[in-house]
Order: C-alpha cells, then sequence, then structure tokens
C-alpha cells in the first residue's frame, strides 16, 4: 500500500464530499460524523464523477441519472446491485491519506468493509 495525501480535515467538513485526483486516479471523499471514507470518484453507471453529485445523509446521488449510494459502505441503495470501489483511507494528524489502489467493491466476494489503518476520524461514525 501506498498512502498519498489528498485532502485535509480543514477542506472536509462532517457532511461534505470533495473529489480529489491522486496518480491520475480520481478519488471521492466523504466525511460523515467525522468517519472519513474514500471511492473512486465514479459511479457504476457510466462513470460519471461522484463529486458532482449530491450528498444527503448518507445518501450519495449521481447528477447524471441519479444512482444512489450509501456513502459509508458504498453498496447500492438505487439500484441494490452497484457498488463503488473503496480505497484505503487514514487520517494523520489534519492530513487524509489514501492508498490510490482501490479494495475490493461493495458486494465482492471477500469484501470485508472498510479496512483503512485507522488514525483519528477513518472509522467513526458510520456504524
Amino acid at each position: 500500500m501506498a498512502f498519498v495525501k489528498v485532502a485535509t480535515l480543514d477542506e472536509l467538513w462532517s457532511g461534505e464530499k470533495l473529489g480529489r485526483v491522486a496518480h491520475g486516479r480520481g478519488i471521492l471523499l466523504v466525511n460523515l460524523e467525522g468517519s472519513v471514507r474514500a471511492y473512486e470518484d465514479r459511479c457504476a453507471h457510466k462513470g460519471v464523477p461522484l463529486s458532482e453529485g449530491r450528498l444527503e445523509g448518507r445518501v450519495l446521488t449521481c447528477s447524471a441519472h441519479a444512482w444512489e449510494y450509501d456513502a459509508c459502505t458504498g453498496e447500492g441503495l438505487n439500484p441494490r446491485s452497484a457498488a463503488l470501489r473503496r480505497l484505503s483511507v487514514k487520517v494523520e494528524g489534519e492530513d487524509i491519506l489514501v492508498d490510490v489502489e482501490p479494495e475490493r467493491t461493495a458486494g465482492e466476494p471477500g469484501h470485508a468493509g472498510q479496512t483503512g489503518s485507522g488514525g483519528a476520524g477513518a472509522n467513526r461514525g458510520c456504524s
């Protein structure tokens, strides 16, 4: 794993999302009640950046065709068969670091949920 700094907590407040690019990969960061998650910044439907969509509570909605995802798990809400590719994330001090190699997609065999090593803020909030 090669973690790279993609943002700071000052840039990603609770209840917000943020799109970044690191090593040529689009990354979506989501902060839910102090729990930071990272996903590939693309909808499973047409690849539209989810950073251009809406975040309302835990529901992340694509701007193109209104596909919905659970921002805590990356699992599809509408349709349920969709899923996001999660990236390992950790918070060190104020820095948000992401491993740009994707974990398994939510719902893939062997997917065990958030596995990024925790620093403060990496795994709080989403239950």
